[in-house]
């Protein structure tokens, strides 16, 4: 199943509970929260209150994308705040197993992220332990940059060594998305789509919608 998860990063904040609202009517069951501590990545976005803000009017899977260090401290604030799923990076943790671990017994979705130097064969020991990994596309810290070439290939390897392993588990990818490259990214075996300033940068209705017919078209094909 192809998945698309907004990410507000780049949505209008004057107007965000709005725009949520339309990724959800067009067919999105994810919105992807990018939470920066400005040590991690560059940048500094928001945390707890926007995301309990959104969870009071908003139905969607809650895929909390966590660039900070030591991920491991704001579970349990995360659980509260309504996250669904945290995500959090093989680069922030320094034990990584007990950190995926702590998102579970707290009863939450347990993702895994890799920047694009990141070598995927450092997944190896977490295959069986996440029920997702995110592959960013670009350095993270600020939206709107383009897709780092390479990235592709990590995709393809990542998804080989899942099916390897046996395991159907969902691929997500981030940055540098577009109604134009899509098409290359699900075919190297990504399943879930982040896509920022292609969703929010017109009309997020419109925008997602077009998405969606695009996975309907890959979806037909399998």
């Amino acid at each position: 199943m192809y998945i698309l998860s907004p990410s507000i990063l780049s949505a209008d904040f004057t107007r965000l509970g709005e725009q949520v609202q339309e990724t959800a009517d067009a067919g999105a069951r994810y919105i992807h929260l990018d939470v920066m501590d400005g040590a991690f990545v560059p940048s500094i976005s928001f945390g707890m209150p926007v995301i309990a803000s959104l969870r009071k009017d908003s139905s969607q899977f809650f895929d909390v994308h966590m660039m900070v260090e030591e991920p491991g401290r704001y579970v349990e604030a995360m659980k509260k705040a309504g996250a669904d799923l945290i995500c959090v990076h093989q680069e922030a943790c320094r034990h990584l197993d007990r950190t995926i671990h702590q998102i579970k017994e707290c009863g939450l979705k347990a993702a895994v992220a890799l920047n694009p130097a990141t070598p995927v064969e450092t997944l190896s020991c977490v295959l069986e332990e996440a029920d997702m990994f995110l592959l960013m596309l670009v350095n993270p810290g600020f939206g709107g940059q383009k897709l780092i070439p390479y990235t592709l290939r990590k995709i393809r390897k990542l998804r080989d060594m899942l099916n390897a392993a046996g395991l159907q588990t969902d691929i997500e990818v981030d940055g540098g998305v577009t109604l134009s490259n899509v098409r290359e990214i699900l075919a190297a075996g990504a399943n879930v789509i982040v896509a920022g300033s292609a969703v929010f940068g017109g009309d997020a209705g419109a925008n997602t919608a077009a998405f969606m017919n695009i996975f309907k078209e890959f979806e037909a094909r399998t």
